[in-house]
């Protein structure tokens, strides 16, 4: 992998970090998108329209809502934390040129919609591979390669939970599928006043709770694309989003990058 590539594709990772790749910073697939074992579907994003009932849900309590939140050791094979106050951008600070695309902009950043009453939120990375057993000094320019995408070849999910009141749960899932559909060809974001292009949407599949959505979000920044995963699940009121990234899987990057499936299953089981 070039150095060029390398560089461009952190920069897009940093574009949209939330510093769930922190460390990077600082210095489109075809795999397996359900939650039970099924495959993509790949293609434009489809109709928004939630399929559940309109049915009044009691908000979880703050206490309620810790409790079902992920913490260390309920992933296997990944590290989990609560956010911290570098992570957060206010909903203030995200705004969309197309107003139709705001309710996938909150999505990312797990800002709630109207009629949230709590909110959580976690930063989860997949464990690094095992190291090298040569030093790079020693190894061919392919072993060398190999061992720098799989430096990089790591997931970083950040996963916000919003506990509405009433019929808000359902009716904020419904909104992020419809903005989604709606915004397929993309859009342009603004995030603390920076620019962020999001040049398409794609539908993933994926299973969960009462019902659930993802997706594939393509970013582009200076000429480098890079594939972001969200996925939006709800549980009765509790709507959980789930916005994940690969180093590794940007377009020149050749790593597979898939659904975060097993953190999804995870705070599924946490949600009943």
């Amino acid at each position: 992998m070039r150095a060029t590539v390398v560089r461009r594709t952190a920069l897009a990772a940093c574009a949209v970090s939330l510093t769930l790749l922190a460390t990077a910073c600082g210095g489109s697939s075809d795999a397996d998108a359900d939650a039970g074992g099924g495959k993509n579907d790949k293609g434009a994003a489809t109709s928004g329209s939630s399929s559940a009932p309109k049915t009044s849900a009691k908000a979880l309590s703050t206490a309620e809502l810790e409790t079902a939140s992920l913490k260390q050791g309920d992933v296997e094979g990944h590290k989990v934390a609560e956010a911290g106050p570098d992570d957060e951008v206010p909903a203030d600070g995200l705004k969309a040129d197309k107003a139709t695309c705001l309710p996938v902009v909150h999505a990312m950043y797990g800002a709630a919609e109207a009629g949230s009453k709590a909110t959580t939120k976690r930063k989860v990375i997949t464990d690094p591979k095992a190291g090298a057993k040569k030093s790079l000094e020693d190894m061919t320019d392919g072993e060398a390669e190999g061992a720098l995408k799989a430096a990089f070849d790591l997931t970083s999910t950040f996963v916000a939970l919003n506990a509405y009141e009433g019929t808000a749960g359902p009716d904020a899932f419904a909104g992020l599928k419809k903005a989604a559909a709606d915004c397929a060809g993309g859009f342009t974001a603004t995030v603390a006043g920076a620019k962020q292009k999001i040049v398409s949407i794609t539908e993933e599949k994926v299973t969960g709770g009462d019902e659930a959505a993802a997706w594939t979000l393509i970013q582009e920044d200076e000429g480098a694309k890079a594939p972001f995963k969200l996925v939006a699940l709800r549980k009765e009121g509790t709507v959980a989003t789930f916005l994940s990234f690969n180093l590794a899987a940007g377009k020149d990057g050749g790593a597979k990058f898939t659904v975060p499936t097993e953190v999804v299953a995870a705070q599924a089981k946490k949600l009943g």
